[in-house]
């Protein structure tokens, strides 16, 4: 199935939030409540504005997933974990590596198996890993690269 891939709009920022809400509680186990609520914080009060975000829509323009880039660096890629496993993810990936070509870059939380298992399926390497997040909480990075074809 194909999903329709859409610019951000900003009637749907509540619905995008509520799916990087729902997702991260579905598979960032090694987060606790404190953690979520954090991150949340950030992604509710304005991440989505600081990158192009791009979304996955049914039929009927409901939001199935997103993904965030700066320049060649996917910053989120998050599902509906209501959509997990039909190919939602790959379509958005495939709309961002289109976009901006085929040395795109993402970080991984090393905890997270399911999305670095998601990247190297999807011809990523590790290039490099930082003991700490973005915000120097203590959750290790994976530094990935598309590989040249």
């Amino acid at each position: 199935m194909t999903y329709p891939i859409v610019a951000y709009q900003n009637e749907t920022h509540d619905q995008l939030v509520d799916i990087w809400h729902r997702a991260v509680r579905a598979t960032h186990h090694f987060l606790t409540e404190q953690d979520i609520q954090f991150f949340y914080s950030m992604v509710s009060g304005g991440a989505l504005a600081e990158v192009e975000i791009w979304t996955a829509v049914d039929q009927a323009g409901k939001p199935l997933g997103f993904i965030g880039l700066e320049d060649k660096k996917i910053e989120m890629l998050f599902v509906d974990p209501l959509s997990h496993g039909l190919g939602i993810g790959k379509a958005l990936l495939n709309h961002a590596i289109q976009l901006k070509g085929n040395d795109i870059e993402v970080d991984v939380n090393e905890q997270n198996e399911g999305a670095h298992t998601f990247y190297l399926k999807c011809g990523f390497q590790q290039i490099g890993r930082s003991p700490l997040d973005g915000s120097g909480k203590p959750f290790p990075l994976l530094h990935l690269k598309l590989r040249s074809k």
